[in-house]
């Protein structure tokens, strides 16, 4: 049984974070659940926009998370791999919504992402649940991978999204 509380056949990976990671030049850590460290966000200030560079555990880079400059409304880009993704908040709609622009795999962010209590879905069905109900510490909550999307991927969005909200 995950943190989340389900039991069902559908594999997942959980990773804990904390909210604070998101001040300028800090790095942080993102542990599994066994709490060893998984992936490091790394805090750069590039001129007038910010930067995050998450890295794997021996310290190669897996994806760049970049502010975008000049963009109508605030908007963050992801580079994983060879995809690339734009984290936008959605103007129009009841709650908070973000919308996560891919190559036709485009996602869904809903729910309380102020409270840290929300999904990222594809086509109606989540590919990642985000909460801190079951972490006791302070300002930490955990991000559940489920099936088989890039968890660097989901990471990248859960940092959009806590940068678009700030």
């Amino acid at each position: 049984m995950g943190i989340f509380g389900k039991d069902d056949a559908t594999p997942s990976r959980t990773f804990m974070m904390r909210e604070k990671l998101m001040g300028l030049g800090n790095d942080y850590w993102i542990e599994d659940d066994a709490g060893d460290h998984v992936y490091k966000v790394d805090g750069k200030t590039a001129r007038l926009r910010d930067t995050w560079k998450l890295e794997d555990a021996d310290g190669k880079e897996v994806a760049v998370i970049r502010e975008k400059m000049l963009a109508v409304r605030d908007a963050i880009k992801i580079e994983v791999g060879d995809q690339e993704a734009v984290v936008r908040k959605q103007l129009i709609g009841i709650g908070e919504k973000y919308n996560v622009e891919m190559d036709g795999k485009n996602l869904k962010v809903k729910g309380d992402i102020i409270g840290h209590e929300y999904t990222i879905e594809r086509d109606g069905d989540a590919v990642a649940e985000i909460s801190r109900k079951h972490f006791h510490m302070r300002d930490t909550y955990g991000i559940e991978v489920l099936g088989n999307v890039d968890p660097a991927l989901v990471i990248s969005v859960a940092v959009a999204v806590e940068s678009l909200n700030e």
